[in-house]
């Protein structure tokens, strides 16, 4: 929630202290005065400025984060010469590049596997759901947080939009990192690296969400999009805003009085972003999903991560340059308490035919199609990996349980060589054959193309954890 406190000018037309502390819980934008102050050694609008043009092959990433691991021998590494009880009941089917085949329930992704790189070599350390979404979130398994509570040695890193954020600096009319989708969790607990670890919560991202259940109405803003950390009876009141201006007029005096010092002002630019995302008409259309024609809307499919995709290539449209698109706020599936995850210790198969495939064929297939037709996918890295995979060998419940040591990911666009595959899993899918990646290695190579590199990173003070996948950038 968006919570600055009420100001109390005192009789030198100051700011009263609590006001000012108060003003460093921004919920909607992350942001504390310790964050701000930890930021003076250097602007990071000064690092954006040193990207040069050559190494930039792409503007924007949409990572699409299937949380719970799906199934890659039932979605992109299908064994159809393994014994049955590693093989399922899927046959492959031919896609739009000779000699690839995928699986039988993602028809429109085999058309379009030309514009897409399959990876059936990635690999992580932990099947822990906790520690493998902290991997593959962060590119590093430090102060990772598993189900028994267990927490890894070092700080948590930060995770790869919170970089984007950081490196290409502050826009005061678009976040440049959204997440789409509630706070992963993987039983009653949070996992950790979601937000902006070592670099601080100002680049946490900021959180959207898409619902049409009656009960989350007078949160939305009309079609469905909401924004979970604000409530609309608290950002349309107008004594709210003019209170959050009173605040950046008397923050403007101080700075100019030396009574704060410089880098704390840059929270005048959190709070410009935080009136355009509540009171700009303009800003608040990118938000509007009824403004999309209802054919677009209802090829997206007119189911939740459907129209998170959609949201998604809007953001990116407006300007926002990481958006990572949640699956699901936790692991396990609707009739095990959860919310639709990839987690299927027992009736995979049931439920990929009746949820899961089918919607993510369309979604992601509508999401390539429509970042093609405006010319955006060459600029756009389309990603679609979840934080691990899952057993080649069936269980007794007709499920898979978890697998880290090989599964598989997609990724699109954004100048990456496509319609082929990187590396490959053993006859049965248990480990890597050839060409082993890491979710480090993956990311990296997405960073790469948006020009961030070894001198960026190492200028915000973050190690390099991977390496570029030149098969391909």
């Amino acid at each position: 929630m968006l919570n600055i406190g009420r100001l109390i000018p005192n009789q030198h037309d100051r700011l009263a202290r609590r006001a000012l502390l108060q003003a460093g819980a921004l919920g909607a934008v992350g942001v504390s005065l310790a964050d701000l102050l930890r930021a003076e050694a250097q602007d990071p609008r000064d690092l954006g400025k040193s990207l040069g043009s050559g190494g930039v092959k792409a503007k924007s990433v949409i990572l699409l984060w299937l949380w719970g691991g799906p199934s890659h021998l039932d979605t992109f590494d299908l064994k159809p010469n393994a014994p049955l009880e590693y093989r399922g009941p899927y046959a492959p089917i031919d896609t739009a590049v000779p000699g690839v085949e995928i699986g039988e329930l993602f028809p429109q992704i085999a058309k379009r596997t030309d514009k897409v790189a399959i990876l059936r070599s990635i690999h992580a350390t932990s099947n822990d759901h906790g520690i493998a979404g902290t991997i593959g979130l962060t590119g590093s398994e430090s102060g990772g947080l598993s189900l028994g509570g267990k927490q890894n040695r070092g700080q948590v890193q930060p995770t790869h939009g919170s970089v984007v954020s950081r490196v290409l600096g502050f826009d005061p009319k678009m976040p440049r990192f959204v997440t789409v989708g509630g706070n992963l969790h993987q039983g009653h607990k949070r996992i950790v690296g979601e937000g902006g670890g070592t670099l601080g919560a100002m680049h946490d991202p900021f959180r959207l969400d898409y619902s049409e259940d009656p009960r989350d109405l007078g949160k939305s803003l009309g079609s469905g999009v909401k924004i979970p950390q604000l409530t609309l009876g608290e950002w349309q009141s107008s004594k709210r805003l003019d209170d959050r201006r009173r605040l950046l007029k008397s923050l403007d005096r101080l700075a100019r009085h030396g009574e704060i010092a410089a880098s704390a002002y840059r929270l005048d630019e959190f709070y410009q972003q935080a009136f355009a995302m509540l009171s700009s008409a303009k800003t608040r259309e990118v938000f509007d999903l009824n403004r999309e024609p209802d054919a677009l809307r209802t090829r997206y499919g007119r189911f939740r991560f459907g129209q998170c995709c959609l949201l998604a290539r809007r953001l990116i449209e407006a300007g926002t340059r990481f958006v990572q698109v949640n699956w699901s706020s936790h692991v396990e599936p609707v009739e095990d308490t959860g919310d639709g995850g990839w987690d299927m210790h027992d009736r995979n198969f049931q439920q990929l035919q009746d949820r899961h495939s089918w919607m993510l064929d369309q979604a992601l297939s509508a999401l390539l199609d429509d970042l093609h037709a405006r010319g955006l996918l060459r600029e756009t890295i389309v990603v679609a990996v979840g934080e691990f995979g899952r057993t080649p060998k069936i269980n007794g419940k007709s499920g898979r349980d978890h697998w880290h040591q090989c599964y598989s990911g997609v990724v699109a666009g954004g100048g990456l060589r496509a319609g082929r595959v990187i590396g490959a899993s053993d006859r049965h899918g248990e480990h890597p054959a050839e060409r082993p990646l890491s979710p480090a290695d993956l990311f990296t190579t997405v960073l790469s193309q948006l020009g961030i590199g070894t001198t960026q990173l190492t200028g915000v003070g973050l190690t390099p954890r991977g390496e570029v996948v030149e098969e391909l950038a």
